[in-house]
Order: C-alpha cells, then sequence, then structure tokens
C-alpha cells in the first residue's frame, strides 16, 4: 500500500504578524511615537484639503493630577478631532490650562508651614503658584497624550502668560468703555474658609445640609392709613411672624417682605386644649438630622423639632399668610383663630419694631419668591446677607447692613454678637436673644441643599463687600439671542443655560486674592475714587502684554499709570483685587481664537462637562457678547459626571475612585487591575451615553475588554488572510462577484453609513453599538464563518478565493477607518500590518470611510435575511446534535430543509445545485479517472445555466469525451461489477444529453419523461450489452466505431486562445466551464450554496417534511423544517468535508472532488 500523502502544505492557512493580544502598554508609546516622527497631526491640518475644524479647549485647572472626568472630557474632543481630520478638515486643537485662581493659591500655602505663611508677600506666592501650576501643566500634558490625544502640545495656551494676560486686560477694558463694570457695595456669596468672594460657579450644593430655622415676630408699631382700621384693635398685641433658616442675620434686618397678591390674617394665638396636649404627646419624638458639628448650645437640641414655651407674651395676635395657619397651628402647637384677612398690598410701609436693635422698619413689598411653601407666608429681609434682599432694599432705598468680617465673624456693628461666628455660634446667640425679647416662636432643625465652596467643602455666606461686578443687565437681552443662534448638544442644554442668564443677577468678577490677573483700577488716597479709564487700561494692558501681570505687584504706581497721571497733583493707590479665573477663562476667545493665525472666531465647537452652563460657557458667552455681539462658538456639547459602577459620586473616604492612569498602565496588583491601555479608556468613552451621569468600574472594563478582543481578533483574521492579496493585481471585478460578496458589500456600505451618521450626530454610542454588531454578528458568526472554505481550501489564485479577499480588503481598511477616531492605536496598528503597499503612511492619511454607491444593492437585502434567518434555524438544530454527540462538527452532517413558501423553496433549490445533473468529461490524464458514481456535493466554482444559454457547449466536444471514457473504461475494467457500475449511467445520459442540447430551444427537460426515458433504456441496455462478455465486446465496437464515424479521430477542439498582455499583473485563475479538476462541471459558483450557508457537507430540499419527521434532530416553524442526519461519503483528509467521492479519485483516495480540483488549480 502506499503512504497516504499530506496535503497540510497546500491549505492556504492565515499568516500575519498581527498580534492577538494589544499589549497596549508597550505597543501604544511606539505607535504614539510614530506619529509625532511622522508629524501625522502637524501635516494634516495644514495640509487637509477641507475647511477648518475648531473645537476650543476649555481649560483645565492646573492644580492636580488627572482624574476620570479629565479622561472622559478630552477624549471625548479628540475622537471628534480625528474624525474631523479623516473627514478633511484642517483641524486645528490647542489645547490650555486655567492657571490662575484660589485652586492653586490654596495648593501652594497647603505646602507651606505656619512660618513660611506669616512671612509670605503677594510677589512671592505669585511665584510660587506659577512654578506649581506650570509642573503640574507639564504632568497633565504627558497624562493626556497618553490618552492618545492629539493637538499642539508644544504650543498650548496658558492663562498665565503675558499675551494671555493681556488680552483679557482688553476684554475688561471694552466691557468698561461700555459701561458694563461698576463697583458697588453688594452681597455676594462669600467663603470664610478661603476669604473671598465667589461667583455662582464656584459653589457646590449638597443635598442634607441641616440649618437652624427660627420662627419669630417684630412688634407691629404703625399700621398705614389704608389698614389703620383694620389693625386697630390688634394693634398693641400684633406680632409680624417671619421664619428664616439663618437666625444670624436676624442684626441685619431692615425690613418685612410680603406678597402683594397673597391674603394674610390676623390670627389670635391661644393654648391648645388638654386633648390636643394629650395626642401630641402619644406621637414619637423626630431624630436629629445632620449639619454642622453642634455647638455645646445646640448640642441640647434633643430633636428635629426642638419645642419652647412661647415667649411673645406682648404677641397675642400675629400676622400670617391665611393659607399657612393650619400648619402653623400645627407647627407652633398653638390654636390659631382667624380674626380679619387682608391682601399683602395693604401691608406695605406698615412699620414695625426691630427686637434687638433700637430701629423701626418698613414691610415692604417682595417678589414671587414668597410663597406658602414653607414659613409664614413674610420675609425677613436683610439687604446685606442675601440677593433677593438687596433687590427690595434697592427700590425701598434701603440702607446696607453687612455686620460681618472676612473669616465670618461678626464686627462691632453687630453689638452684643461682635466677635461670634456666623457658621458656629452665632446662631444660638441670636435665638436666646430673640427668646428674652419676647419675640422667639419656634426653632427647629431644617435639612436642604445650602452653598459650599467647591475648593474647600465648606459653608458660605451672603455678605455684602465693596466689590467690581459685570452689570449683565445691560446686555442680557443680546445674551438672550446669542444662546437661540448655537447649536446645543444635547438640546436641553439650551433650555438649562436660557434659564440660568435669565434668572442670574450681575456678576461679581473681583476676587480678593494674590494670584490672578489684577484689576487694572486706581485709587485716588484722598476720595477714595477709583481711576479707570481707556487710557490708564490701555497702558497697563502694554506693560503686562510685555512684563506679564507680576508687574503689577513688582512696579510703582507711578509706572503703571500714564505719563498724563503722574503729575497731576493727585496721589493713588492700586487696588489689590484680582479678576475672578471665570472671567480669566471667559476670555479665551480673546486672548487665544482671535490671536492665533490659524483659528478662527466665532470656533465650532465648545465642548465641557454639563456643570459649565454656569461656567465656562457662561462666563465666555458674556464677555463675547459684551464685546462684540455675538456668541464665541456655534455648537455646545455637554457631558455628564463620571460615577462608579452602582451611580454613586465618586470618593477616596468611599474608596470607589477610579485613576484613568490604573486603566492604562495597571495597577499594584495585575489580576485585579489589568493594564488595559488607552484604547480600552477610549472605547469606554464611545460606548457610554455621554449625555447623562456614566459609570465606569473593573466590571464594565472587563466586559469592555472582550468587546475590544472580538474587534482586533477580526482584524486579525481579515488580516492573516489577506497574507498574499494585493487589491492592485488581484481584486475581482464587482461584476465578477457572488451573490455572496455583492450582498456583504452591501451590509459594508448599510454598516459604514450607519457609523458615520453616529459621528456626524456625536453618538458615539450608536458607533460602538454598530462596529460590534458588524464584527461579530455580520463577520465573524456570517461571513467569515462561511469564507474559512473558499480562503483556505480554494487554489490561492481562484477566482472563488479572491473574490472573497476582496470583499476582506475592502471591509478591513473600512474597520481600519472607522475605529480610528476612537481606537486610534487600534486602527494604526492594522493599518501598519496590512500584507500589501498603500500610498499612506498612516490610517489618518487614508481618510474616511470609502464607499462605492454600486455596491447599494437593496433587492438583495430582503433574500439574504431570510436565508440568514433559516441559517439561525439550522445553527440550533446543528448544535442540539452537537451537543448530545450524535456529530462532533457541521461538516459531518448532512441537511435536510423544506420550506412551505414554494418561491422560497425554489430560491433555495438553486442554491443547492447538488441534484442537477452533471456534465461528465474527458480528462487528459488517465490516472486521474474517478472510479464510481457522481458525487452529490457541488463540484465546481462557475454556473452553468441550461435554460439561458450563458455557457455555449459543442455537442461535438462532449460526445467526444463521453465515448473516449468509455473506451477507456471497457480496456481497463473487465470485471462485471465494475464495468456495469461504470457504464450503467453512461449512454442514458449520452442519450439524454445529446437530445437536450441539440433541442434546448424547443424541448423542455420534464423530470418525469427523463426518469421514464433512463428506466426503460437502463433496462434494455442492461440485457442487451451487460450480460455477457461477447456482449460487452460488441459494445465497445460499436463505440469506436461510432465516435470514428461521428466526429473524427482525434482529441476534443481545443479551446482558442487568448493573447494576455504583456505588462498585465497575473489574473486570477478562472475557473474553466469544461473541466472542473480536469473531470467535472456543476451548476454552481462554489459559493452561493446552501453548505456553505450551514457549513455541512450536504443539504437536500424537500418538498415534504415527511423525511424530516424520522431524523433524530429536527425543528419546525411556520417558516421552515430542519433536520440533521448524518453525511454521506467520507471525510476529506484536505477540507474535512464529506463526500462520497472520498476513496475514488485514484492519484488521491483520501481527499474529495473539491480539494483535487484546487490543487489542479481549477477550484
Amino acid at each position: 500500500m502506499t503512504e497516504a500523502k499530506s496535503y497540510k502544505d497546500t491549505v492556504n492557512l492565515p499568516q500575519t504578524q498581527f498580534s492577538m493580544r494589544a499589549n497596549a502598554v508597550k505597543r501604544e508609546p511606539e505607535l504614539q511615537k510614530y506619529w509625532q516622527d511622522q508629524q501625522i497631526y502637524q501635516r494634516l491640518s495644514q495640509t487637509n484639503p477641507g475647511d477648518s475644524f475648531i473645537l476650543h479647549d476649555g481649560p483645565p485647572y492646573a492644580n492636580g493630577a488627572l482624574h476620570i472626568g479629565h479622561a472622559l472630557n478630552k477624549i471625548l474632543k479628540d475622537i471628534i478631532n480625528k474624525y474631523k481630520l479623516l473627514q478633511g478638515y484642517k483641524v486645528r486643537y490647542v489645547p490650555g490650562w486655567d492657571c490662575h485662581g484660589l485652586p492653586i493659591e490654596l495648593k501652594v500655602l497647603q505646602a507651606m508651614d505656619a512660618e513660611e505663611r506669616q512671612a509670605l508677600t503677594p510677589i512671592k506666592l505669585r511665584r510660587k503658584a506659577r512654578k506649581f501650576a506650570l509642573k503640574t501643566v507639564d504632568q497633565q500634558r504627558q497624562g493626556f497624550q497618553r490618552y492618545g490625544v492629539w493637538g499642539d502640545w508644544d504650543h498650548p495656551y496658558l492663562t498665565l502668560t503675558p499675551e494671555y494676560e493681556a488680552a483679557q486686560i482688553g476684554v475688561f477694558g471694552q466691557m468698561v468703555l461700555k459701561g458694563y463694570i461698576y463697583r458697588g457695595m453688594k452681597p455676594v456669596h462669600w467663603s470664610p474658609s478661603s476669604q473671598t468672594a465667589l461667583a455662582e460657579a464656584e459653589l457646590e450644593y449638597p443635598e442634607g445640609h441641616t440649618s437652624r430655622s427660627l420662627y419669630a415676630a417684630f412688634p407691629l408699631t404703625k399700621a398705614t392709613d389704608s389698614v389703620e382700621a383694620k389693625l386697630k384693635p390688634y394693634l398693641v398685641d400684633l406680632g409680624v411672624a417671619i421664619w428664616t433658616t439663618t437666625p444670624w442675620t436676624i442684626p441685619g434686618n431692615l425690613a418685612v417682605a410680603v406678597n402683594p397678591e397673597l391674603t394674610y390674617a390676623i390670627v389670635e394665638v391661644s393654648e391648645k386644649s388638654a386633648s390636643q396636649e394629650a395626642e401630641k404627646s402619644s406621637k414619637p419624638s423626630k431624630t436629629k438630622a445632620k449639619g454642622f458639628a453642634p455647638t455645646q448650645d445646640e448640642d441640647s437640641l434633643e430633636s428635629e423639632s426642638a419645642d419652647f414655651d412661647t415667649e411673645a407674651e406682648g404677641f397675642k395676635y400675629l400676622i400670617v399668610a391665611a393659607e399657612l395657619v393650619e400648619r402653623l397651628s400645627q407647627t407652633l402647637d398653638k390654636d390659631l383663630t382667624v380674626k380679619t384677612t387682608l391682601k399683602g398690598q395693604e401691608l406695605d410701609q406698615c412699620t414695625y419694631r426691630h427686637p434687638l436693635f433700637d430701629r423701626e422698619s418698613p414691610i415692604v413689598i417682595g417678589g414671587d419668591y414668597i410663597t406658602t411653601e414653607s414659613g409664614t407666608g413674610l420675609v425677613h429681609t436683610a439687604p446685606g446677607h442675601g440677593q433677593e434682599d438687596y433687590i427690595v432694599g434697592q427700590r425701598y432705598n434701603l440702607p446696607i447692613i453687612s455686620p460681618v468680617d472676612g473669616n465670618g465673624d461678626f464686627t462691632t456693628e453687630a453689638g452684643p454678637f461682635a466677635g461670634l461666628n456666623v457658621l458656629r455660634n452665632a446662631n444660638p446667640a441670636v435665638i436666646d436673644a430673640l427668646k428674652e425679647a419676647g419675640s422667639f416662636l419656634k426653632e427647629e432643625n431644617y435639612i436642604h441643599k445650602y452653598p459650599y465652596d467647591w475648593r474647600t467643602k465648606e459653608p458660605t455666606i451672603f455678605r455684602a463687600t465693596e466689590q467690581w461686578f459685570a452689570s449683565v443687565d445691560g446686555f442680557r437681552e443680546e445674551v438672550m439671542k446669542a444662546i437661540q443662534s448655537v447649536n446645543w448638544i444635547p438640546s436641553q442644554g439650551e433650555n438649562r443655560i436660557t434659564a440660568m442668564v435669565s434668572e442670574r443677577s450681575d456678576w461679581c468678577i473681583s476676587r480678593q486674592r494674590s494670584w490672578g490677573v489684577p484689576i487694572p483700577v486706581f485709587y485716588d488716597e484722598e476720595t477714595n475714587e477709583p481711576l479707570l479709564t481707556e487710557e490708564t487700561i490701555a497702558h497697563v494692558q502694554g506693560i503686562i502684554a510685555e512684563k506679564g501681570s507680576d508687574a503689577w505687584w513688582e512696579l510703582p504706581v507711578t509706572e503703571l499709570l500714564p505719563e498724563s497721571y503722574r503729575n497731576n497733583g493727585r496721589t493713588y493707590r492700586k487696588g489689590t483685587d484680582t479678576m475672578d479665573v471665570w472671567f480669566d477663562s471667559g476670555s479665551s476667545w480673546a486672548g487665544v481664537v482671535q490671536e492665533r493665525e490659524e483659528l478662527s472666531y466665532p470656533v465650532d465647537m465648545y465642548l465641557e462637562g454639563s456643570d459649565q452652563h454656569r461656567g465656562w460657557f457662561q462666563s465666555s458667552i458674556l464677555t463675547s457678547v459684551a464685546t462684540n455681539g455675538c456668541a464665541p462658538y456655534k455648537s455646545v456639547l455637554t457631558h455628564g459626571f463620571v460615577l462608579d459602577e452602582q451611580g454613586r459620586k465618586m470618593s477616596k473616604s468611599v474608596g470607589n475612585v477610579v485613576d484613568p492612569a490604573t486603566i492604562i498602565e495597571g495597577g499594584k496588583n495585575h489580576k485585579q487591575e489589568p493594564p488595559y491601555g488607552a484604547d480600552m479608556l477610549r472605547l469606554w468613552v464611545s460606548s457610554v451615553d455621554y449625555s447623562v451621569d456614566v459609570p465606569i468600574g473593573q466590571g464594565i472594563l472587563k466586559q469592555l475588554s472582550d468587546i475590544y478582543r472580538k474587534i482586533r481578533n477580526t482584524a486579525r483574521f481579515l488580516l492573516g488572510n489577506l497574507h498574499d492579496f494585493d487589491p492592485a493585481k488581484n481584486a475581482v471585478a464587482y461584476e465578477q462577484l457572488p451573490e455572496l460578496d455583492r450582498y456583504m458589500l452591501h451590509r459594508i456600505t448599510e454598516v459604514f453609513g450607519e457609523v458615520t451618521e453616529a459621528f456626524d450626530s456625536y453618538q458615539f454610542f450608536r458607533f460602538f453599538q454598530t462596529v460590534q454588531n458588524f464584527c461579530v454578528v455580520d463577520l465573524s458568526n456570517f461571513y467569515l464563518d462561511m469564507a474559512k472554505d473558499r480562503l483556505y481550501i480554494s487554489h490561492p489564485d481562484s477566482v472563488r478565493r479572491r473574490s472573497c479577499q476582496t470583499v476582506l480588503a475592502i471591509a478591513l481598511e473600512n474597520l481600519a477607518r472607522s475605529i480610528a477616531p476612537v481606537l486610534c492605536h487600534t486602527a494604526e496598528d492594522i493599518w501598519q500590518y496590512l500584507p500589501y503597499p498603500t500610498p499612506y503612511k498612516s490610517v489618518f492619511e487614508s481618510g474616511w470611510v470609502q464607499l462605492d454607491e454600486t455596491w447599494k444593492k437593496p433587492e438583495l437585502v430582503e433574500k439574504w435575511t431570510r436565508l440568514r434567518a433559516i441559517r439561525t434555524e439550522v445553527n440550533k438544530v446543528l448544535e442540539q446534535a452537537r451537543a448530545e454527540k450524535m456529530i462532533g462538527s457541521s461538516l459531518e452532517a448532512k441537511v435536510l430543509l423544506h420550506v412551505p413558501d414554494t418561491q422560497l423553496r425554489q430560491q433555495l433549490r438553486k442554491l443547492n445545485p447538488s441534484g442537477i445533473p452533471r456534465l461528465w468529461l474527458q480528462t487528459p490524464k488517465p490516472e486521474l479517472m474517478v472510479m464510481g458514481e457522481e458525487p452529490e456535493a457541488a463540484l465546481a466554482s462557475e454556473t452553468l445555466s441550461l435554460d439561458t444559454g450563458e455557457q455555449e457547449w459543442n455537442v461535438n466536444q462532449i460526445l467526444s469525451t463521453v465515448l473516449t471514457t468509455l473506451r477507456q473504461v471497457f480496456s481497463e475494467n473487465q470485471r462485471v461489477w465494475l464495468t456495469v457500475g461504470v457504464v450503467v449511467g453512461v449512454p442514458i445520459t449520452l442519450k439524454v444529453t445529446a437530445t437536450v442540447l441539440a433541442s434546448i430551444a424547443r424541448l423542455p427537460l420534464l423530470a418525469d419523461m427523463l426518469q421514464l426515458v433512463g428506466v426503460g433504456y437502463s433496462g434494455w441496455f442492461v440485457n442487451r450489452y451487460l450480460l455477457r462478455a461477447p456482449n460487452r465486446q460488441e459494445l465497445a465496437e460499436k463505440a469506436r466505431s461510432l465516435k470514428t464515424e461521428v466526429l473524427g479521430e482525434g482529441s476534443p477542439q481545443p479551446e482558442p486562445e487568448t493573447a494576455e498582455p504583456e505588462a498585465a499583473p497575473p489574473a486570477p485563475v478562472q475557473p474553466q466551464p469544461r473541466i472542473l479538476g480536469e473531470r467535472f462541471t456543476v451548476l454552481s459558483n462554489g459559493v452561493d450554496e446552501l453548505r456553505y450557508l450551514f457549513l455541512a457537507s450536504q443539504v437536500e430540499v424537500l418538498d415534504s417534511p415527511d423525511a424530516i419527521e424520522n431524523a433524530d434532530y429536527r425543528s419546525q416553524s411556520e417558516q421552515v423544517w430542519v433536520g440533521i442526519v448524518k453525511a454521506e461519503g467520507e471525510k476529506c483528509d484536505r477540507c474535512w468535508n464529506y463526500s462520497p467521492f472520498v476513496g475514488k479519485i485514484i492519484e488521491h483516495p483520501t481527499i474529495c472532488e473539491r480539494c483535487r480540483a484546487a490543487l489542479a488549480g481549477q477550484w
């Protein structure tokens, strides 16, 4: 016996150096260096053919390490920028940093000991702050670059540079000249812990703050003429009931405000009955809520609602809102009986006496903020301690009293309370004083939101101080119009910023800190009047442009003043206030965009967190509209905050902080915190709906790593199967592609069209879902699963294989392009491993996805959607058979299929050519003869359509081939059983085929007729020629004679020769329609067949489901019946398909007819 041959080396296995593992910690920095060395971003931003695209960077604070919120923000920006670059835009991205302000100053101060802080001068502090900021900028820059973010990192903008500071002074100067800047005594958010005024954007409002709320009564002293008659009976014993959550502000009280539209009641106060008292005592006590650290006095509160006896002995009557009488009766634990009512408007200008200070104050008309949701309906008003209070006070020309210093301590103006801290021990003292004065009604804890300093995390207060303001009222309407001109993403952002701007007060732009841009104002030493003119501002601006803002602290006043003010007989001093850091960053459109030639104003987009509606978005549009009359941006995109996997805010104390550096490089324990690389972080950004708060954690990262691995392995498979393919030489024309390939090209246009729409609409989670689905469902589970047979088994240069590689190359290149904005390192890695040359050094030079409109074939979708649905059903039954060990793989199966839909069944039959008669042709090599019957499996790769005339066949050639074959059989096979086995069908085939081919235009191929002819002729032929040896010899002689008589001696007519162009590359091997594997031809292209769709060796489409009912493994639905039986034939050593031909090819007895054809270069 001859030794079995090995066909391992004849199989086209994938070949690529593209690693299955990303090894991101090592590979990503290598790719980043490649980008830098090749200047990819720099060249594209200059040479791309499209328009410019400017996404202006909102500057992060240079005050610490990067956190996960930074990563979300910067990666979102980079995804957009890279997408625009791929689309051909000239993208110019200038990263920036906010380098001034309290956050950095606090970091510097925290690093000093008490003695050093004591000796610190403003200029020393500024130098230390500058050094700290620049160091932090370098650290953060490296982190951002490690994320794969592209930009002009060598020339970022810093708010501490002289040119930027000078531009900011210029913006301030323009607003001064337009009358929008003024100095005034107003209540502002003041942080005692930071000792400076704060803007709204510098506040936090945490839940659960506990205040000591107070009900008190001020004695009414005088009624106006319009209500005197109503009030006179009660005036002696009448108190104005108020409610406040800040008892410490009572010393600053100068009015009580009412709502003019509300109805107020004069109520008589009396003790509750005994039965009511008993009911009260049976109620459980309440739990004390959390709040400030309690003082000794506060500790005496034993419940959330501490009860005291009403000591307002003179107040037999109280004025309260009529709607609140019943509720207040319960709160105060008193019976309140309504004696009379009146409108709030009627109380205007009535007066009361302050219970703690010797002054009378008016009842005034407030605004809509006075409601009946809480309190008494009358609001204690202290113009020095509240914004609404201040506005009302201005309307009534009330003075401003704010007896609190920068530390939050009462000044001597507060009388007996001087020295007490308003956030610690002032509240109990004020309450005790009200008790002694007989004005106390009730005290209880009140849990609500309260403004905190966002840096120190300590409560703030309202305190009236001399500050510089931008008068928003002066240009509010213009801002509202500008907001409407902007594209807000998501759209609700417009409503949010509109509400904020419409309701906001004037902008306090001054800060009492040293590290910042100075407000360039001088004060007259004698009058204290400010000096702020066009000339003085311009002069200071020029100095700062040359020397930086340190010059304000280093130079004497005489040098900072213009020449005309140096000897005018007046003496001036420099102001010590600096500008709000939101004015710093809010001027970036002037300090960066208008200063750099490559940028354009207004920019295309601002992109930051949703908190910037009251921060950078707002400060930028305020300064821009105030000076230029337009918004500085065309679009604004906002994202949410990052939470942990349970949806909780990240906190070091909770231990749920996710560090982006740990995600990239890994933690101390790589098993618990693996090094995922930057692309995993970027994939997470693309996977979430950034318009809301987004979660992250190790569980989420693990899921994403599995998805990333599938995308990477899909790309690796594509690369490996293109190792011998060059699109310029080997691509198959679209018209020659099998239908499956044309359907896949249609799917590619659909998929990458959806990806493009996702990027255009900034819905990156749609990109994530679409690409994931494409790689897993369309490629791995469908097309590539079917393609393995073509890629591995076919002749390397066959159309069957090259057509598949054509599709793979298109899919791979567009996959790399489409993931490049997000998985930039992976996309570049794929591109660098392309096995064929391209004109591009980088995937980013290749442009966006490239699709051909001719690939769109919607008519294929319905057919292949139904086929894929049937495939899903077949796979379920195959899996069941595999799970129960009937088969090891699907190739061991034969699929029985029945569909009730006649039209669909006909389509399936066209995809199942195994049952269609084959033409047996002569082989030029006798040793390649097949010993046996025609196999049921598909054998060729080009369709022959007998009823459409797609191929022209020469009858003489066919007859010659058949007769030659017959003669060889008779001469080599003398045994009866072999002769009968080989020859019985040949005359039948000859007779029927000759008739059909000669009369094809007019004779229908009717199955019943053919069967009748075949049976009758077979019986006669066996009896006449095969039963006895002499008769068989006679048959052989007749065959030789017939060939000579009909055809003449010789071989079949040769094929006409076709000249090939000398310079043309070798074309893919075209299947020969006459000879398959030098032996057969069939009605198939070797691709669009059911057995390849199901990955089975054989498929039989049945007219009736009867045979399926006997299958061991089957399924049934309204659309399809599926049965699984063992495949017929033996297993091919080369392709592992089962075929009746295995063992019957003399030269290759262990392989099937398909593999024999592939080895011969014909399939």
